[in-house]
């Protein structure tokens, strides 16, 4: 099994996507990138920590590639929008994805290039005309949400709540 980390905005709605691709044995919602040893969700919400709220993917890359993984990230939020997703406004909301080893890196990055050269297989890019503001960085500690937050879509019986497609 690998690992994928994303920070896509809320991450309610970004779990929920990933957890019904097939091939993603696993997730986990939490907090990546800041400064605060094992942050709180209070902590994080505060935009003081430098935080994101993210979800990692346990996933088998016999059935999943990290391209489609990728492909479901792009997807799944604007990458476009600086520090926010829909009505979520903070930097724990920004669109990064954090890269597990060089591997992942290049395949991000790569993926990245694509989606600025072509917007046509993205709704919200080709609609948009800012430059995608997604961060690729290094994984950082990460610690996992709250147990409440975990798989939360699922144990409210909702759709998608944050996705913008």
């Amino acid at each position: 099994m690998d690992k994928a980390t994303f920070g896509a905005g809320c991450f309610w709605g970004v779990e929920a996507a990933f957890r019904r691709l097939d091939g993603v044995t696993a997730t986990c919602v939490g907090y990546a990138g800041g400064t605060t040893e094992n942050p709180t969700y209070e902590e994080v919400c505060t935009g003081r920590t430098g935080h994101a709220e993210v979800v990692q993917v346990t996933f088998d890359p016999a059935r999943v590639s990290y391209e489609r993984l990728l492909d479901l990230f792009w997807d799944v939020h604007d990458p476009t929008s600086v520090n926010r997703q829909g009505p979520d406004i903070g930097t724990q909301y920004r669109s990064v994805i954090f890269y597990h080893d060089a591997a992942q890196e290049a395949a991000a990055r790569e993926s990245k290039r694509k989606l600025a050269a072509s917007r046509e297989g993205n709704a919200i890019l080709s609609r948009l005309r800012r430059p995608i503001a997604t961060e690729i960085l290094p994984a950082p500690v990460f610690t996992p949400a709250e147990d409440y937050h975990q798989q939360y879509v699922e144990k409210q019986g909702q759709g998608l709540t944050c996705r913008l497609r």
